[in-house]
This record gives C-alpha cells, sequence and structure tokens, in this order.
C-alpha cells in the first residue's frame, strides 16, 4: 500500500485488545468482532490486536493471523494496528508483511526480546521490519522486554525511517519533553493507563489504551478532555478512573481488565496458561473499583 506522509492512523484512542475466548480457552472470534465494533461505536479511534494484553504470546500463528482479519472485517483496516512483535526479525517483518496483506494502516513493534539486545540488534530489528512497507510504531516497555527505548535511540530509529511513533509504557514521563527536543515529528503515544493525563499534557497524540475495554465511553472523553486542556474535566474523569487504570501496569493487567469487562456486562472470561486467575483479594479490589466505577455512571 502506499502511504502517505499524514497518514497517521495511530492516533487517538486505539484500545490494545483484550481477546475473547470460550471455556475450553479457544478464540471466540465472532465475540471479538462485535467487541471491535462496539469500541469504535463507542467513540474509540480503532484497536491494537496482538498486543500483550490479546494474549498474543499463547496465540498459534493461525489463531494470531486470524485475529488480524478478523479485527479488519469488523472495522477497517485503517483503524487496525495489529502487534507485530517475535523473537526473530525475520518473522516479526512476516507478521508485517500479513498485517498489510490484510489491509491495515499500521503496525506496533517491541525490540528484539528473547535477549537482552544493544543498540545496533535494535536498529537493525526495526529498519527490517520496517521493510514490510507499512509505518511502524515502537513500543518502549523496559520493565517486561528489559530493553530500553530511551529518547536518543528513538530519535535515532526516527531519523533512520524506520519508526514513526512510539508506544511509550516506561511511565517516566519526563521522557515526553526529551522525545519532543530530539524528534519533534515522532509521535509519542501513551502507553501506559496511569499516565495518560500526564502524558497527554506533555503532547502525546495518541493511547494505546487497555481499560476502554470495559469503558470505553469514559475513556475517550478522558482522553479528548486532557488533549484539548480541558483540566477541570480530564482531572475529575482521572481520579474516577484512576483506582483501574493503575492495573494496566500491574502484572495481572489483562485477568483485571477482563474481570472489569464482565462486571460491566462485557465479556472479559478466561485467559490462557501461563497466566492464572487473579487472588481473591485483587478479584475484590477490581470488582469493587469497576462497581465504584459503574455507579458514578461512567459505563
Amino acid at each position: 500500500m502506499t502511504v502517505t506522509p499524514d497518514h497517521r492512523p495511530w492516533r487517538g484512542v486505539l484500545v490494545a485488545t483484550a481477546l475473547p475466548l470460550n471455556d475450553d480457552l479457544s478464540v471466540d472470534h465472532d465475540r471479538y468482532a462485535e467487541h471491535c465494533a462496539w469500541l469504535v461505536e463507542n467513540g474509540c479511534d480503532g484497536v491494537v490486536p496482538n498486543g500483550s494484553l490479546g494474549e498474543y504470546q499463547v496465540l498459534t500463528p493461525e489463531e494470531r493471523a486470524r485475529v488480524v482479519e478478523t479485527a479488519v472485517a469488523a472495522i477497517g483496516g485503517q483503524r487496525v494496528m495489529p502487534g507485530v512483535a517475535a523473537y526473530g526479525s525475520a518473522e516479526a517483518r512476516r507478521w508485517a508483511e500479513q498485517a498489510a496483506e490484510a489491509g491495515c494502516g499500521a503496525v506496533m513493534l517491541l525490540p528484539p526480546n528473547a535477549y537482552r539486545a544493544d543498540e545496533r540488534s535494535v536498529l537493525a530489528h526495526y529498519a527490517e521490519v520496517a521493510r514490510a512497507g507499512l509505518p511502524v510504531v515502537a513500543y518502549n516497555n523496559p520493565v517486561d522486554t528489559k530493553v530500553d527505548l530511551v529518547p536518543e535511540l528513538l530519535a535515532e530509529l526516527y531519523a533512520a525511517g524506520s519508526i514513526r511513533g512510539v508506544k511509550e509504557f516506561s511511565g517516566d514521563v519526563r521522557r515526553a519533553y526529551r522525545i519532543a527536543e530530539l524528534a519533534p515529528e515522532l509521535d509519542l503515544l501513551v502507553g501506559a493507563d496511569d499516565v495518560l493525563l500526564e502524558l497527554a499534557v506533555a503532547g502525546a497524540k495518541g493511547w494505546v489504551a487497555g481499560y476502554p475495554n470495559a469503558l470505553p465511553r469514559a475513556s475517550v472523553e478522558l482522553y479528548r478532555a486532557a488533549v484539548a486542556g480541558d483540566l477541570d474535566t480530564a482531572g475529575k474523569l482521572y481520579r474516577q478512573l484512576h483506582p483501574l487504570l493503575r492495573w494496566d501496569s500491574q502484572v495481572e493487567f489483562v485477568q483485571a481488565i477482563k474481570l472489569s469487562m464482565d462486571v460491566v456486562g462485557r465479556h472479559g472470561g478466561p485467559v490462557r496458561p501461563p497466566r492464572v486467575p487473579l487472588l481473591p483479594a485483587q478479584e475484590a479490589a477490581v470488582r469493587s473499583a469497576t462497581e465504584r466505577a459503574v455507579a458514578a455512571g461512567l459505563v
């Protein structure tokens, strides 16, 4: 596909979609299609299938490809930015090519995560996947990958033409300003729900979001108010939602978000091993915070 310079489908609220599973842990593709459509109907700009929240690591290649195709069929390819992470650069490039063939507008890519890659390996990895022809949004998650895409490295990746944006999950909101200094045209995307307001104020152009899976309308209202500088509206919503948003940065984020989906009447359902259900105290905390959000009219 031909990508124009102003083609930026990663902007706005893109939901890192949870993946509905049946009781036997098979993928419910029909329910997933309905979920993608429901998110867009409720104000979200698009979806990110096959991210960590979508449990991509425990999907078969056939399941992973079909998830992307299902999302594209449900809401159109320009609203779909799949995760294409893989241990090897060749495999990640193949997933980017699959996304292009499916009609997607962009892809999201972690750095090499089978080992602690050095800078040269990171540069080569992103260059290889960019050859698939779709815009690449880097995903900086040093907590889980042990590879930190620091602002200087992001600027180098952008200058090389390998990336167009970055999902910033380090939690260090100070980096937003350094990134803007070093690479002003590189789009910063909020990567962790519980720093949404801080990064929106710092100039974020989008949010790769978790909790809109359960609370899309309130989440979109929060994002729109924050980037517009309406801090009265954004601040109130942020305080109301933060007891839930902070779960996005916890180890059990998939289970927590799926539980919140169940509480609000969506299908969250089970997770695949090696993930296990929440502990009783964790479940009680998530359930209570979600019920408070419902009572406050945030659903």
